[in-house]
């Protein structure tokens, strides 16, 4: 096919000179050289050199003896052929090569080598069957327009199976390493899935970009244009830059992980998903609630999650009936049931007799709970104000609530019970 575009170039005078055998004057080659220079200026003239596919079908037409220019039974018997191969071929790669490695992967302690020969299967086996449409195509002689873009449209399917291929690969290499992260508790499986996006993006664009090269383009014109649009549209995405690099300020500071409940700003609630632009938190009245990461990155967080433990501070109020030895030993008794609760963390624990109430004698009491999980620390509560109560009940004594005592003297005391006899 090279050939008789190459040939197309030459004037016909020199066509029928050599078709006759007869050398060619040297006036007549100056001639010849002059307007191959000109074709080729002019780009009439393809001076790509063949690629490796065509050698490979230029030598099995001469095995075959084809020698004709237009397309003969010959050209597309192999043509049909081909396609017979390379499909045989994609079901051998496919059971038995792949069968091979599945079997010899299972031996290996780690799964990543199982997990790329899985993610290898179908990028591998389009890939053939691209390649066999190529060679299948490139037997048929196609006319000058048609062979140009075929010639585009085989470099786009290459470019498509390769993009396939490396981000089926780097899909399944970070999956495996969040998998590895989550299972030992590492900080970094909460942001692997961003991870994963934002490399999985790197990959796509520049197989974008070189794919975009191997057909012609001027990537590095594209770029310095980018370079110069790059301030416009920086102005324009003010917000959306803010809120990647506020997702790279929760990155790497980690203040909280995936699962975890925490309240930023006025928002509580739990840490579903961490992305680019915004952290989702499912709060406890069961609704999602997306804050963007710049106001993430600017709030305070607590993080309710990574307590220790958690604080009991409650205070319970005696009538004023109480005598001294019954609130003393009361005190003496709550102290002991807190220290022997193996629920009750023991590097804190108050109980003291602290005011005068309007209407009670404040009791206030205060414990950590050994365990941060709410439920838990509901349950212990719970169990100790129940034995609180029992002690209350066991001294004689009386939870006090919102009363008044008015103390009348004198005559208008004496009036009063007059009234009511």
């Amino acid at each position: 096919m090279r050939l008789i575009y190459v040939l197309g170039g030459f004037s016909p005078a020199f066509l029928s000179a050599v078709l006759r055998g007869q050398d060619a004057s040297a006036g007549a080659a100056a001639d010849v050289a002059t307007q191959v220079a000109a074709a080729v200026g002019s780009g009439a003239v393809h001076t790509a050199s063949p690629d490796l596919v065509e050698h490979l079908v230029d030598l099995l037409l001469g095995l075959f003896g084809v020698k004709s220019a237009g397309n003969t039974w010959q050209h597309w018997a192999i043509a049909g052929l081909i396609t017979v191969l390379f499909y045989l071929l994609r079901k051998v790669v496919a059971n038995v090569v792949f069968g091979f490695f599945k079997r010899l992967t299972a031996r290996t302690e780690t799964t990543l080598d199982d997990e790329l020969i899985a993610a290898w299967h179908k990028p591998v086996s389009a890939f053939i069957a691209v390649v066999g449409a190529v060679v299948a195509i490139k037997v048929l002689k196609l006319t000058p327009e048609a062979d140009n873009a075929f010639r585009y449209l085989s470099t786009i399917a290459y470019e498509v199976v390769a993009l396939w291929f490396s981000i089926s690969s780097v899909s399944c290499v970070l999956d495996h390493l969040q998998a590895t992260a989550k299972a030992r508790g590492a900080a970094v499986a909460a942001f692997m899935p961003w991870i994963k996006k934002t490399v999985i993006a790197l990959v796509l664009i520049f197989g974008i970009l070189i794919a975009a090269q191997s057909l012609g383009a001027d990537v590095g014109a594209f770029l310095k244009a980018m370079g110069i649009g790059g301030l416009a549209f920086a102005l324009a995405a003010q917000d959306t830059l803010s809120n990647v690099f506020g997702s790279i300020v929760v990155a790497v500071d980690q203040p909280f992980r995936i699962g975890e409940f925490v309240q930023i700003g006025a928002h509580q609630g739990t840490v579903e998903d961490i992305g680019l632009r915004s952290t989702k938190l499912r709060t406890p009245g069961r609704s999602l609630i997306a804050i963007p990461n710049k106001t993430v990155a600017g709030e305070a967080i607590n993080n309710f999650s990574r307590m220790p433990q958690r604080r009991v501070d409650q205070t319970i109020g005696l009538t004023y009936s109480a005598k001294s030895t019954q609130v003393e030993g009361l005190l003496g008794e709550i102290r002991s049931l807190l220290k022997n609760d193996h629920e009750v963390h023991q590097d804190f624990i108050a109980v003291n007799f602290l005011n005068y109430g309007a209407f009670s004698l404040d009791v206030q009491i205060i414990y950590f709970t050994s365990s941060p999980d709410l439920l838990k620390c509901f349950a212990t509560r719970e169990r100790i104000n129940l034995a609180v109560m029992r002690l209350v009940e066991s001294h004689g004594l009386r939870f006090a609530y919102p009363t008044q005592t008015i103390e009348l003297s004198g005559d208008v005391a004496e009036r009063l019970v007059g009234a009511k006899k």
